[in-house]
């Protein structure tokens, strides 16, 4: 699933936000943070594509995910990072709760090398 995402020092944030999901959760649960309560073996996937095929990317985060409350002491930094690199944001911060990822193994391709 598409998400947006901050790292701060080595762990990848996201935040759940005010966007409507579809979830088949009870009382508006998401799927997403019950997956991770389950089984917190994640991965996260970027990748980069234009035109110029000499120019596509990608680079993949495996890791541990943990739930983090909007609450939490811990969560000012990144949810400070989040609204940073998000324009979209400033006007309605993320409610929260975060996503927070222990990177384990990183893994990465390029077309070329520049």
């Amino acid at each position: 699933m598409p998400i947006v995402f901050a790292v701060v020092e080595d762990q990848i944030y996201s935040a759940t936000d005010n966007k409507p999901k579809s979830t088949s959760g009870s009382q508006g649960r998401l799927r997403r943070l019950d997956n991770i309560h389950a089984n917190p073996s994640v991965s996260v996937l970027v990748d980069h594509y234009e035109d110029d095929w000499r120019r596509l990317w990608w680079a993949r985060a495996d890791g541990m995910a943990r739930v983090v409350a909007a609450t939490d002491a811990d969560a000012a930094g990144p949810f400070r990072a989040l609204i940073e690199r998000y324009p979209q944001y400033q006007e309605s911060p993320p409610p929260g709760p975060l996503v927070a990822i222990t990177v384990r193994r990183w893994s990465g391709w390029t077309a070329s090398v520049t």
